[in-house]
């Protein structure tokens, strides 16, 4: 049992926390999650209760501290090459776009919830192998700044790179050796094409400019109805005519938005 058990009301204080500032909706189920990541927070400030620290993030005066939190509420898990058919057709988009890209017109993708990086250093090896130096950008954003400060690494163990093609694994990165061992690194020019940058999706999003393809994978499991349509209006106002929008298999966009219409399961495209 945890040495700071939490109430159900100091629970909901952290549900509405999470909710105000990302939108997520938090489940009953996640309250053990809440109460486990928490509690070394209270041990580190020598807080005795949930209740206590929620009223140190709520004092407005710790905006770091806030900041951490956020980054311990938010659930992160992915992997290189998640759903192969999306990156099938990245590279499909990628090879049409070619005649502008030569013209000098980037092609640009944005990964919109990027965690650790492996979605948009996947987005990168199928960019660099289709247009090589010709001008293409990607832009990795997420609301956790402890997941972009792992994903500036390009650093990942080895198994989370199961689904990267064998021929980009020679090419794009660098197999760990002695104690680095099992481990693997994204290769420091692909890397430096990557640009991560913290953005909130629940807010007016910054100046991040307008993208052939986004991508916004198993995000909106974690947000209401209003919270999706929101998000998704913000988020599809930034795809170019024609535009590609790739969301997960397990999401649809049924009565969340009609700015964008299904092609297959899970991508849907901005009339031209």
């Amino acid at each position: 049992m945890s040495a700071y058990p939490i109430s159900e009301r100091e629970f909901t204080l952290f549900q509405r926390f999470i909710f105000d500032i990302a939108g997520i909706t938090m489940s009953d189920a996640k309250k053990a999650l809440v109460s486990g990541r928490l509690a070394k927070r209270l041990a580190h400030h020598g807080l005795s209760s949930y209740e206590a620290y929620f009223s140190m993030l709520s004092s407005g005066q710790h905006k770091d501290e806030t900041q951490i939190a956020v980054d311990l509420l938010t659930t992160n898990e992915t992997y290189f090459f998640r759903e192969a058919k999306h990156f099938e057709l990245l590279r499909a988009s990628a090879e049409a776009a070619r005649p502008n890209v030569r013209a000098g017109m980037p092609f640009r993708v944005w990964s919109a919830a990027c965690s650790s990086g492996e979605e948009p250093y996947s987005i990168a090896m199928v960019l660099a192998d289709v247009l090589g130096n010709a001008p293409w950008e990607v832009v990795g954003s997420d609301i956790s700044t402890r997941v972009l400060q792992r994903a500036r690494t390009g650093h990942y163990p080895m198994e989370r790179a199961a689904h990267v093609p064998p021929d980009y694994l020679r090419r794009f990165c660098l197999k760990g050796i002695a104690e680095q061992q099992g481990t693997m690194l994204v290769e420091r020019t692909l890397r430096s094409r990557v640009k991560l940058r913290q953005v909130n999706l629940n807010t007016a999003l910054p100046d991040v400019g307008s993208f052939d393809v986004i991508f916004l994978r198993n995000v909106m499991i974690y947000f209401n109805g209003d919270t999706k349509r929101q998000v998704v209006a913000r988020v599809t106002s930034q795809l170019k005519p024609g535009g590609h929008f790739i969301i997960g298999h397990s999401e649809t966009l049924n009565e969340i938005s009609d700015s964008v219409v299904p092609v297959i399961p899970s991508v849907y495209r901005k009339a031209a």
